[in-house]
């Protein structure tokens, strides 16, 4: 008998997604040495943006923190039409191109492609890039080894996905999910865990964030207030201002949300979703304020993780623009003037900031995502 090493062995392991990633391309080249990165762009049904998400390059990436309409990406929405991947065995073909995207990619010096496109039960969900510094590589017998390793990445991406979404459908099957129970939410939703993402972007140079943990904070956002599952409804729904009393119980929901999210991560065997502490972080602290006096621990600047400010001022805007039962929706102008003022005792600055930069953006996902009767 002999002993064989197994060069995959990284995916047996309980590791972030990226290291899987990289163990796969690392994999890969060695039968194809000119494969030199591997990218992986989620689609957004809701809003038809492709977006960014983990590649394998390292620094090496032309595309950091980018997003387009798929209809803006004609090569690419030609490829499901079609409904086969494409390949590009000399991408100087495409040095001329006239989007962003396309000039990036030339740019970079790569000199072939094949692009897959990932489908979960026949619904398209993303693309995978195979980039190589050489043309005319990929052949028929290669793109045959290829797509196995490209049909296990798109497993490994959807069983991620498929993770995140499995913790947010095991809160909604509580029976008193938040978004049932509180007028707050509804359409809130989707419009505060886009502005998340907006700011995230904004921030990413500055604060060093990559594309997959600006993904996982549009995906995670919308878990903030899970904790109010934990509040009576005479509170939850009062259509009046809390009194003192009030206020002490409703203020619990941080901490309960906390503790309601390491019991399902613990319930479901999640633990091992990338960035999860993001999660932790987002419910237990987007109530604190950069001057020490929020809750539930009343820390303040930086020692509030940036997830939890930049989740802080996408709900609080949302909010101030929205309708509720004891207020009418302010508009944007006036709601922006109340952030400035919040900025850098309630709310970061830089959060601000990022946000009030992309008000063009912010108008387009209100009116993708418009305001209803139940928020």
């Amino acid at each position: 008998m002999t002993e064989h090493h197994d060069v995959l062995e990284e995916l047996n392991k309980q590791a972030p997604l990226r290291n899987k990633l990289t163990a796969a391309h690392k994999s890969a080249s060695e039968i194809f040495p000119f494969i030199v990165r591997i990218a992986i762009a989620i689609y957004d049904p809701d809003t038809k943006i492709l977006k960014t998400y983990l590649h394998s390059s390292g620094d090496d990436n032309p595309l950091d923190h980018y997003q387009t309409l798929l209809d803006d990406a004609p090569s690419l929405k030609a490829i499901l039409k079609k409904g086969l991947p494409r390949v590009a065995n000399n991408l100087l073909t495409f040095e001329d191109g006239k989007h962003e995207h396309t000039k990036r990619i030339g740019r970079q010096g790569y000199a072939a492609s094949y692009t897959l496109p990932m489908y979960n039960n026949g619904s398209f969900f993303g693309f995978i890039f195979f980039n190589s510094d050489e043309k005319d590589v990929f052949t028929e017998s290669v793109l045959r080894q290829i797509d196995i390793y490209g049909h296990m990445i798109s497993l490994m991406v959807l069983n991620e996905l498929t993770s995140i979404h499995t913790l947010a459908a095991a809160v909604k099957s509580t029976g008193s999910i938040t978004h049932v129970r509180d007028p707050e939410t509804g359409s809130h939703l989707d419009r505060m865990s886009r502005y998340s993402r907006l700011i995230a972007t904004t921030l990413a140079d500055q604060y060093n964030l990559d594309d997959s943990y600006i993904e996982h904070i549009f995906m995670f956002s919308p878990l903030h207030d899970i904790g109010k599952i934990g509040i009576p409804d005479n509170i939850l729904l009062k259509p009046a201002k809390l009194d003192d009393n009030e206020k002490v119980i409703m203020e619990t929901h941080a901490r309960k949300g906390r503790e309601m999210i390491d019991e399902l991560l613990d319930n479901f065997g999640l633990e091992n979703i990338e960035y999860i502490n993001m999660l932790r972080n987002i419910a237990e602290f987007h109530h604190e304020a950069v001057n020490g006096g929020g809750y539930p621990s009343g820390i303040k600047g930086d020692e509030i993780p940036i997830e939890a400010r930049i989740v802080a001022v996408a709900d609080i805007f949302d909010a101030l623009t929205s309708q509720r039962p004891y207020k009418e929706a302010w508009d944007n102008e006036k709601a922006i003037h109340t952030l400035k003022q919040l900025a850098g005792e309630k709310l970061d600055q830089d959060c601000v900031d990022a946000l009030i930069k992309n008000i063009d953006q912010v108008e387009q996902i209100q009116q993708r995502f418009t305001e209803n009767t139940y928020g």
